[in-house]
């Protein structure tokens, strides 16, 4: 009863920001409309680092973080492809695959980087980084994003087939390009700067249909939050 009346509330808009802490996201049916819209005052986007947790048990293509901008309907997303253990990081419509242990039914945590600069962009899975490669030089502008659904128009067209259903966590996103350290200690639960853009623990959101918030499964691990040295601060 009390995760049907916290459905039902969330049915309407979440005007204010929330902590979100030891919480999740579930998706728990295929539909093309359940989703989460994140709220953000970002109009412009130079770089970008985003860093989120995940389990399903989909085997088809399905969308992990989707952005899309008025003229970039794949402004900035992490897609699962249908490709047996390939994950898409797409930056301005651009592609790039990356190979990576796609286990189902396990937590999952991915980060993903992009710079304008030099236009090259960057897959963690697991902490493990993969091959840095490029992508676009032009910058993310009004940005729209959105969890459950993968955009292929501007805040629209979902598509079922395309939908993630699961459990989501501990989603930030940064104007920066995350050090690897700051990204490792994210992946290990240590203490790491929170997203200045989606901040997880004071996130503003919109849901539409059937998603749930519920305490977040460890696997009975504790989460833990410890500080850690940091000695890489050069940015990649």
């Amino acid at each position: 009863m009390s995760a049907l009346l916290l459905f039902v509330m969330l049915t309407a808009c979440a005007a204010s920001p929330q902590d979100l802490s030891g919480k999740m996201f579930t998706f728990p049916q295929e539909t093309n409309t359940a989703s989460v819209k994140l709220n953000i005052a970002t109009h412009n986007l130079d770089a970008v680092t985003v860093c989120l947790r995940f389990f399903t048990d989909l085997q088809r293509a399905h969308g992990l973080f989707s952005l899309a901008t008025p003229s970039s309907h794949n402004g900035f997303l992490i897609f699962k492809e249908s490709t047996a253990d390939t994950v898409g990081l797409y930056v301005n419509n651009k592609a790039v695959p990356y190979v990576v242990g796609y286990k189902l039914n396990t937590w999952h945590s991915v980060c993903s980087t992009w710079d304008a600069d030099s236009g090259l962009g960057q897959l963690w899975f697991n902490g493990q980084p993969l091959a840095r490669k490029f992508l676009s030089k032009s910058q993310i502008s009004k940005p729209i994003v959105v969890l459950g659904q993968e955009q292929d128009s501007y805040a629209g067209s979902f598509d079922t087939k395309q939908s993630f259903t699961g459990m989501m966590a501990d989603v930030h996103m940064w104007n920066y390009v995350l050090s690897p350290c700051e990204i490792q200690n994210y992946v290990d639960n240590l203490i790491f700067t929170p997203g200045n853009v989606l901040n997880w623990e004071a996130l503003t959101f919109d849901v539409t249909g059937r998603v749930l918030i519920e305490e977040m499964q460890t696997n009975c691990h504790e989460r833990y939050y410890t500080k850690k040295p940091c000695l890489n601060k050069s940015g990649y």
